[in-house]
């Protein structure tokens, strides 16, 4: 155990900048080293993703020999705790009446009553003909936009509270040189008016942005917090942080000492060769200026001679990031308070290989015409392009290349699949391809690559919830044979009735045998408007046979009399084996029983009673995993009820309703999910997920996929011309800074691919437009065939001959082939 230092933590804001994530990582824990809390203190890291947070986690394990006594959290928990501490538990609950879920609840109970007042006909648009699962919808997409403005633009909120229908200025306490609301948007501030109209004014103020000025008035003011703070609080990793958060933690820099470590690409000030700088003019800057050349001067037109290129297109966000901590972060003020801590830690490498040379020159800023023009070792391959013939090829060309970079790694060091990520747009297109190729050699088999696919909505992959999610749409199944009989490829629901697995082949056989096709009894095929079908072919119709067939045995069969009432009896139920006809019996019974009462409308607790009821009746875990999960649907179900109570929401709610507001929560953002699982990583392109690996790979680069389009509601005022801030998130600009840190998160190699031809008549396709500029920087910056010796174009099936693509007659060729296949085929069919 390290010593107890002799002179206490000092309280201030330690902003350390870096280009490379294990820099700061290093920094921060030979920092926690030399400065140990107290035995029983915890260290608090604030992190954006489960990514970092694993990676983290990890790093303090292997540098200090144990991760332990570390609370790692998302900011916006740590903020709504450090207001508890600071302001007292009596004065701030555990959540607030206007946080996102409690919100939507008390707008589908408002939405009905002001649409109908004039004013509000967009909201009545919308909500004609009183379908609830529409009301629920709208009410979601609203909370989140008022969440948002909670975040953002509380200012806004602040003057529509007071009656002001306006949208006051940027960094401008006064209304007068405000924009009017626009009239067919007035009806947000009356909306925002009329939710805080009933609450109390205890309830008021625990409005986040009330909240959060009364936090720091109470710091500034020098009184001390109610409860004790964290001594110590880093923020690690992240490029985008809301202003209120970092006006948090400053405020709570002055009871405790906040490390901020903050990813940034350049050593030298680059926020100035980005349109909208003017927005972002500070009275100093953190990096020095290269050459002493000041960019802010400089017409935009002129800037290309003076940045580089890749950060002019991909670092808005990050740009606006550096600069917001710019108001925050004194740099010789730290110095001074910091005797001998180094504040930035830039690598110094020059870069050997072409990937290291291009990260190398984003951090020095080097301009295009700079360049030295270097050739690349043709046998260099820290940057490779494949084009491919869809997703499914992307991937078997992935699973080759891997094989080829674990046996013969780069640059001669080991190599391990866990090292590896692989990054697409939407993890839930290419999840099946990725089992197919990566699952289908066996651990014994020299081509297996263990692997994990992160990212995958529980909701839709989980057998449980797959189960549960079609329990809760029983009134619109069919109920067919393969539905049921998956019912029982679930652990959890065969276990409650009693099944094995080794019984199902044979109850299987019994079912089909028994003539069940599909419809639980007579009366639900009635309900879907099949009652002409009867009951024939239903499970009830094949039970009672199988039943009949049990209970006249063998004695009946030989004198054949199998018949009785008009029920033939299937005479193979019998033996031992008979006691699964009961088991099929009590689930048929128990689903017949839960249609009826799911037909009713029901307040939220009464849909939690049922829920329960449902959850034991037809689930028992078995396991570790189905325990957990069985734990996130009661958790995800008392969120819920939590909600509708802090809402004061009771109305009677349809199934369809119950169902998106319970199964909802499920899938919500954390930070207990797996990331790093000791194989290849497979997961999204999410914001701040790049952390470090030896090879990075982005799959789907496909032209309209990546950056992915993300288009703002109609009435989200944040998208209105003039009204963009800095710090505002945005999808587009998500993606372009996603791109730049997985370039600079690579260490050996970047690997990417897309589908650059048609797989109906092989035309061309064009990538992503960032892999396009990453593609003109290349060929712009190096001399050489740089792009032509590091582009694969791969042909249509693994065993095909090389492409036919590189001349008009190759493809005259490739069409000449896919005719005769064409009419090979037709010949087959005539013959």
């Amino acid at each position: 155990m390290h010593p107890l230092p002799t002179d206490p933590i000092q309280p201030g804001l330690l902003v350390l900048h870096s280009n490379r994530a294990e820099l700061l990582g290093d920094a921060i824990f030979e920092w926690i080293r030399r400065h140990p809390l107290g035995p029983l203190e915890e260290e608090v890291f604030l992190v954006q993703s489960n990514g970092v947070a694993e990676w983290l986690k990890m790093s303090l394990a292997t540098q200090t020999g144990i991760c332990a006594a570390t609370r790692v959290e998302l900011p916006g928990r740590f903020l709504w705790r450090s207001y508890r501490q600071v302001l007292g538990r009596e004065a701030v609950p555990a959540e607030s009446a206007l946080d996102k879920l409690p919100l939507t609840w008390r707008l589908m109970d408002v939405l009905p009553d002001v649409a109908a007042r004039p004013g509000f006909e967009p909201l009545a648009g919308f909500l004609q003909g009183g379908d609830v699962a529409r009301r629920l919808q709208l009410a979601q997409r609203l909370a989140d936009l008022y969440d948002q403005y909670q975040v953002y633009r509380s200012d806004w909120l602040a003057a529509w509270e007071a009656g002001h229908d306006v949208l006051p200025p940027f960094a401008q306490q006064s209304l007068k040189s405000a924009s009017p609301l626009p009239d067919e948007q007035g009806w947000q501030a009356a909306l925002w008016r009329e939710l805080l109209a009933p609450l109390e004014v205890a309830q008021r103020d625990t409005a986040r942005a009330t909240l959060h000025q009364r936090f720091l008035a109470q710091l500034e003011s020098g009184a001390g917090p109610v409860q004790p703070v964290a001594r110590r609080v880093v923020l690690f990793g992240m490029t985008h942080v809301p202003n209120q958060t970092l006006q948090a933690l400053a405020a709570l820099a002055t009871r405790c000492q906040v490390v901020l470590a903050i990813p940034n690409p350049s050593r030298y000030h680059w926020a100035d060769i980005i349109e909208g700088r003017e927005l972002l003019r500070m009275e100093r800057r953190r990096q020095p200026l290269r050459r002493g050349v000041d960019l802010s001067a400089m017409p935009l037109e002129d800037l290309h001679a003076h940045g580089h290129p890749l950060l002019a297109a991909w670092g808005r966000q990050g740009r606006d990031f550096v600069r917001q901590l710019d108001a925050f972060d004194d740099a010789e003020a730290t110095k001074q308070r910091f005797v001998g801590t180094k504040i930035d830690l830039f690598d110094e490498a020059d870069g050997v290989t072409l990937l290291g040379q291009v990260q190398a020159n984003i951090r020095d800023l080097l301009p295009l015409a700079d360049h030295p023009k270097n050739t690349v070792d043709a046998d260099d391959r820290s940057i490779v392009f494949h084009i491919a013939h869809g997703a499914q090829r992307e991937v078997e060309i992935l699973h080759d290349q891997l094989l080829a970079l674990l046996a013969d790694p780069p640059q001669g060091l080991p190599l391990n699949p866990r090292d590896i990520v692989v990054m697409v747009p939407d993890i839930a297109a290419f999840a099946p391809a990725i089992r197919s190729v990566f699952g289908q050699h066996s651990r014994g088999d020299a081509r297996f690559i263990p692997f994990d696919i992160a990212d995958l909505s529980e909701r839709g992959n989980n057998p449980m919830l797959v189960a549960l999610e079609w329990l809760l749409r029983l009134p619109q199944q069919r109920c067919r044979l393969t539905e049921v009989r998956d019912l029982l490829d679930v652990p959890a629901i065969a276990a409650r009735f009693d099944l094995s697995g080794d019984e199902l082949p044979r109850l299987t056989q019994w079912v089909e045998g028994a003539g069940i096709r599909w419809g639980l009894d007579e009366t639900h095929r009635d309900a879907l408007g099949l009652a002409a079908c009867g009951e024939q072919n239903s499970w009830m119709f094949g039970l009672r046979r199988m039943l009949l067939g049990y209970a006249q045995g063998d004695t009946a069969e030989a004198a054949g009399t199998l018949a009785f009432q008009d029920i033939e009896a299937y005479a193979e139920v019998g033996g031992l084996d008979a006691a699964m006809a009961g088991s099929l019996a009590d689930l048929v019974g128990a689903l017949i029983a839960w249609r009826e009462q799911s037909l009713t409308d029901a307040t939220p607790a009464a849909w939690a009673e049922r829920a329960r009821a449902l959850l034991l009746t037809f689930m028992d875990a078995t396991d570790e995993r189905e325990r957990v999960t069985l734990a996130a649907i009661e958790s995800a179900l008392g969120a819920w009820l939590n909600a509708c109570d802090t809402a004061g929401f009771a109305d009677p709610l349809p199934l369809a309703v119950a169902r998106e507001a319970w199964l909802g929560g499920i899938d919500e953002p954390g930070l207990n999910r797996r990331f790093r699982a000791g194989g290849v990583t497979f997961c999204t392109l999410l914001p701040m997920r790049a952390v470090p690996f030896e090879v990075v790979c982005l799959l789907g680069m496909n032209d309209g996929d990546y950056p992915r389009s993300s288009p703002r509601s109609d009435f989200d005022l944040m998208g209105l011309p003039g009204q963009r801030r800095p710090g505002d998130r945005s999808r587009r600009d998500d993606d372009r800074q996603l791109m730049l840190e997985a370039v600079l998160s690579a260490r050996r190699v970047l690997y990417i691919s897309w589908t650059g031809r048609s797989v109906r008549d092989n035309s061309e396709q064009p990538p992503s437009v960032l892999v396009s500029q990453l593609r003109d920087y290349l060929a712009a910056g190096w001399s050489g065939d740089v792009l032509g010796e590091r582009s694969t174009h791969h042909p249509l099936q693994p065993f095909s001959r090389r492409y036919f693509e590189q001349t008009p007659a190759d493809t005259a060729l490739f069409t000449h082939a896919r005719e005769w296949r064409a009419a090979h085929a037709s010949a087959e069919v005539a013959g």
